[in-house]
Parts: structure tokens; sequence; C-alpha cells
């Protein structure tokens, strides 16, 4: 376990529930409602509010994109009540993870965020990241971006004790997936596809009640920092390596300071130190059900992780309609 950070002693835990549910609440009220950008448009606003209202010297690592694409948390953006003078945080945030999956009322769509000391967020740009994922409990380095994919599942169905047939993987349902859902199904494997919200699609290869064994694929690279967030608390593998379709994409993350743009990246390259990883459902999902209206009151429910206890909270809350 990393060493528990005084910085983050100094921001209650159950504060990055709340910013979560805020969001989560907020974009509740657009559910099905088919605008991707309203419902989104909703979410961010909340959780600006929520993080404003909290006593700290924040700045969003990953956020809605750069400050002249995003007029609301975007990258660099300072966030809190005390710039300048409280502790100093990083944070990683989607304030709705899944904004199809909300317009269309599908499933697993989250608000999410992640926050660490200065420094220890990796600062992703806005393209794309090849990732792999496993749950806690395996052999070192058992997953490989480079390796053949025949070659891993092999490997992860030798240390679960099963046949590679008896594997599931996670994957976003694209066109881009389309050669390696051919790998995985020559090998006999299960597939969930997913429509979008590969934060959850991560996070599911830690609880076994999901059946998911493994997530592969090709998603956002900021989502691909909140996930190994996540992972950082609860345990696991992860692989990620950026992917880059032009000079524009590549030059954007040399101004974010990437230097070595091939790189494969573990899970303590993308999150190091102590963290925290919160995360309130907006639909109902495999991680977490979405929020409820009951009368005159609405339930949600959260996850709230720390690295350096690995300690997981459930959180129901009960709010008040105003």
């Amino acid at each position: 376990m990393p060493k528990a950070s005084k910085v983050l002693d100094r921001v209650l835990v159950l504060e990055m529930v709340r910013v979560t549910e805020a969001a989560a609440i907020a974009a509740a009220k657009l559910i099905g409602r088919g605008d991707e950008k309203a419902a989104d448009a909703a979410a961010v606003e909340a959780m600006r509010e929520a993080l404003n209202g909290l006593y700290m010297d924040g700045t969003v690592v990953i956020g809605e994109g750069e400050r002249d694409e995003a007029p609301m948390l975007y990258i660099g953006e300072k966030v809190g009540s005390a710039i300048g003078k409280g502790p100093a945080i990083d944070i990683a945030l989607d304030p709705l993870e899944g904004t199809t999956i909300t317009a269309k009322a599908g499933p697993n769509a989250l608000a999410v965020l992640a926050i660490a000391e200065q420094g220890c967020l990796l600062n992703a740009p806005d393209v794309y990241m090849e990732k792999m994922a496993i749950g806690p409990g395996y052999p070192a380095d058992l997953i490989d971006l480079d390796a053949p994919i025949a070659t891993t599942i092999k490997k992860l169905a030798k240390a679960k004790g099963v046949k590679a047939k008896d594997i599931m993987a996670c994957v976003l349902d694209r066109p881009r997936h389309e050669k390696l859902i051919k790998e995985l199904r020559k090998l006999g494997c299960g597939i969930t596809l997913i429509p979008d919200g590969d934060v959850a699609g991560v996070i599911a290869t830690t609880n076994p009640e999901t059946g998911i064994d493994i997530y592969i694929g090709q998603g956002g690279a900021p989502e691909g920092v909140l996930a190994a967030a996540a992972l950082r608390c609860v345990g696991g593998q992860f692989k990620g390596r950026l992917v880059f379709r032009n000079d524009d994409e590549r030059a954007r993350a040399r101004k974010w300071g990437i230097a070595d743009l091939d790189k494969q990246y573990d899970l303590k390259e993308l999150a190091r130190g102590d963290c925290i990883f919160a995360a309130t459902g907006v639909t109902d999902g495999s991680l977490l059900a979405g929020v409820k209206r009951q009368g005159t009151r609405l339930t949600t429910d959260s996850v709230v992780m720390r690295a350096s206890s690995g300690t997981v909270r459930w959180v129901k809350g009960e709010h008040r309609l105003g």
C-alpha cells in the first residue's frame, strides 16, 4: 500500500462522494431525453459548483478538454475555495461518463473523479488509449500490450485454473475492435460488448460478480487515468499506451508533458502515490445503481476508495428534492 497522504487527509473522503452525487443527480434529470450535450452540461456545472465549495487548491489535470474547447472543468482549470492557500490537489474527472448511455437510458453511466497529490496523476491529453486491465490476485505483469492476445488470454486462463473458452472479456462495441473481437471469438472467449463507459468496464474486472475477467481495447486516455486510479485502490493490473491519429494529437501530448509517445504505462505510472477515487451511478449498472426518485426524495448509490488504506466504502444517499 502507498503511504497515506497528509494532503489528502485534509480533503475528506466523503466530500468526494458529495461531488459525484451532485453531478449524478443533475445528469439523471435528463436520462432518456435524447440530449447528450444537455446531460453533460448539467453534470459539469453541478460538479464544478461542488468542487468550488471544498477547501483546497485544486487543479483539473483530466477534464472536459482544453481551455479553448470547454467552458467548464477544462484541463488546467483551478477549483476549490482556497486557491493559492489550501492543499494542492490534482483532479481527474468525468462528470458524466456515458453521455450517450444517459441520453438513451442505457446501463452503466457514472459520475466519476479521482484526486491525488500534485503531480501524481498522468496529465493525459484527450486522445485514445490502448488499454488492458485485470483484477487483483494474479502474477505480476500477466498482461502486456505487445503480446499476442491469444498469449495473454491463455496465461490468464492458466492463472485462473480454467480454459481459454471460459474467459469473459469486456470490449467497447466499436468498428475499430472488429479484429480483436474475431481473435477472441476464435479462442472461444465470451465477450461483453459495451456501448460506452469503459471506466465501469475496467472496474468490473475487480468484481467477481460481474463475470468479467479482462478489459481490452481502445478508449479515451482520460478515462484510462480514472480507471487506473480506481485499480490503485482495490488492486489489479493495467496497461495503457496513447494512440495518436495525427500530428496535431502528438503535438497536444507533448504540450502536456508526454515525452515518450510510445510508452506502455502501468498502473503506478498513471496514478502514483495515495489517491482517492469516487463514483456515483447515474443509470443502473454492474457497479452501482442509478439515481432513483422515491416520492419527495432521491436515492443515490456511490463508491469511494482510497489507495493508502485499500478501503472501499459503499455509500447509499437519500436527498430531499428542493
